[in-house]
């Protein structure tokens, strides 16, 4: 039986406490109820896959008084607790979408990154046990979770399926007296092996850093259609050189907000809700710097500049693992504070910028220019990783200045 396999690696009498991530249709649940689980915690995502499992499974394992449900994102719920259990296990966490085609390459995950599987790592009892198990079908993809699991873990893990021919599992333990696996099912490194992803850059499912071709022709695409749509609508672009300072404010802003994204799908969890709460947040950030603005003009707008460059320094030296250590109210405050006070400061200086503008339909449409180059120059992130896209935004910024002052010069007599 597939949901039976990691128990089978594993020595000790009595399985304990289980953590299960992606529990889903409840399967592991029931397997681990009769392998004689003392409390098992389910974590699943997907509120409406959980009320399937709980009116349809035939065990019906989510009524079992052992069992404790938590809707939540694997990883954000591990950096909320300080419990530990004996068996951690990830159970076909992106089983759907896992090397299918050139669109899952740039799918993000925080659940296979190194900090993960030491969070993984920390979260275990005395000899405790992880294990994971997915349809990886790359041979590369089993090797790199691998090679992450026996530098975590300090031992070579144990493996079924190392082609990724059907199904792969994986299981490594701090303690070699804990597993039991025959000499061919301990994994061997290769030299060729693919090297672990981090959380600054979280994709798995990319062998090496690089942009796929598939990515470049699409993005080629959508550039060449956005310039035909602003010409269409903003009429003549020629007098877009003066409004070179707009174009890349747009482009450092849609870096800004990708960076958050992101960044709040890590600290607080890859959901919807998250995702709203951010898109929302940058839409408050906006409304206030226009109401600031309205009611106080700032005297000599370029230092707002220098208010900018010390809210991207702070971003950039204020690293995400500090934040995750945080209590949760805190880390909301932190990250919150830190994430946006350089959308409001840019914010303010483009809306400082555009209230004066004489040109605005052409202004509007050398920002949204700017914004559309600024989508899809955050897929540089899969080269740099996120924490690189903080240059570029300061890049940005500070082309913007140097246009702005150029367009100054040029009209003062």
């Amino acid at each position: 039986m597939l949901y039976g396999f990691v128990y089978d690696f594993m020595t000790a009498d009595d399985i304990g406490d289980v953590l299960i991530i992606g529990a889903g249709s409840g399967n592991d649940v029931a397997v681990a109820l009769e392998r004689g689980a003392t409390r098992v915690d389910a974590v699943e995502i997907d509120p409406t896959i959980l009320a399937l499992a709980r009116d349809r499974h035939p065990d019906r394992p989510y009524d079992d008084p052992r069992v404790h449900v938590h809707i939540d994102d694997g990883r954000a719920f591990l950096e909320r607790t300080d419990r530990r259990w004996d068996l951690i296990l990830l159970a076909l966490p992106d089983s759907l979408t896992v090397v299918l085609g050139q669109g899952s390459v740039r799918l993000e995950s925080y659940l296979f990154t190194e900090e993960a599987i030491a969070s993984y790592s920390g979260h275990l009892s005395p000899g405790g046990v992880f294990g994971m198990y997915n349809f990886m079908r790359q041979s590369w993809l089993v090797d790199r979770y691998a090679s992450t699991l026996a530098e975590e873990f300090g031992h070579e893990p144990c493996v079924i399926d190392p082609g990724a021919n059907l199904l792969t599992v994986l299981v490594a333990s701090r303690d070699p007296g804990s597993l039991s696996c025959a000499g061919d099912e301990v994994w061997e490194a290769g030299a060729a092996d693919p090297d672990p992803v981090s959380d600054d850059r979280p994709f798995p499912y990319l062998r090496t850093p690089h942009i796929p071709r598939f990515y470049l022709a699409t993005i080629a695409v959508l550039l060449a259609a956005s310039f035909v749509a602003v010409r269409g609508v903003a009429g003549p672009l020629r007098g877009l050189g003066r409004h070179a300072d707009v174009f890349f404010m747009g482009l450092a802003f849609l870096l800004l907000e990708t960076k958050n994204v992101v960044e709040f799908a890590l600290l607080f969890g890859t959901t919807w809700f998250v995702n709203a709460l951010v898109f929302v947040s940058v839409l408050c950030s906006v409304l206030a710097a226009v109401e600031v603005t309205r009611r106080f003009r700032p005297r000599r707008p370029q230092r707002l500049y220098a208010l900018l460059a010390v809210a991207l320094a702070l971003n950039w030296l204020v690293p995400t693992s500090w934040l995750l250590a945080q209590a949760p109210v805190a880390r909301l405050v932190l990250a919150g504070g830190l994430a946006f006070l350089p959308i409001f400061t840019a914010n303010l200086i483009f809306a400082d910028r555009f209230s004066d503008e004489r040109e605005p339909t052409v202004a509007f449409g050398a920002n949204v220019l700017g914004a559309v180059l600024g989508g899809v120059l955050e897929y540089a992130a899969l080269l740099t990783g996120y924490r690189g896209l903080l240059f570029m935004v300061a890049a940005a910024y500070a082309m913007a200045l140097v246009s702005t002052r150029l367009s100054a010069a040029r009209l003062s007599p």
